[in-house]
């Protein structure tokens, strides 16, 4: 099986967050924390090894275990852009 390259842009450390989850929430381990979270153990150790990202729904469903804000949750796994940006394309009108 090939190995996958981490997909972790620069400065992305999503380990600083999982650990202050844990001990924010007072769990032993990250067992404990996917079940808090309501997701499989895979999917942490996937993001323990920078594997898988973050995605919109585990954030929220962070906020809503720990009570921290999406903001704080962000600054712990390093992600501090202040917004996304979308293509230029996006929502113009097709010229015919």
């Amino acid at each position: 099986m090939k190995q996958q390259e981490p997909i972790a842009p620069q400065g992305f450390n999503p380990d600083n967050l999982l650990n202050t989850l844990i001990e924010q929430l007072s769990l032993k381990n990250d067992a404990a924390l996917s079940r808090t979270l309501e997701v499989a153990p895979p999917v942490i150790s996937k993001i323990r090894h920078r594997r898988l990202p973050v995605g919109a729904s585990l954030l929220i469903r962070m906020h809503e275990a720990s009570g921290m804000s999406i903001r704080v949750l962000r600054d712990l796994m390093g992600d501090r852009r202040m917004k996304y940006r979308l293509s230029g394309a996006q929502g113009k009108p097709k010229l015919a």
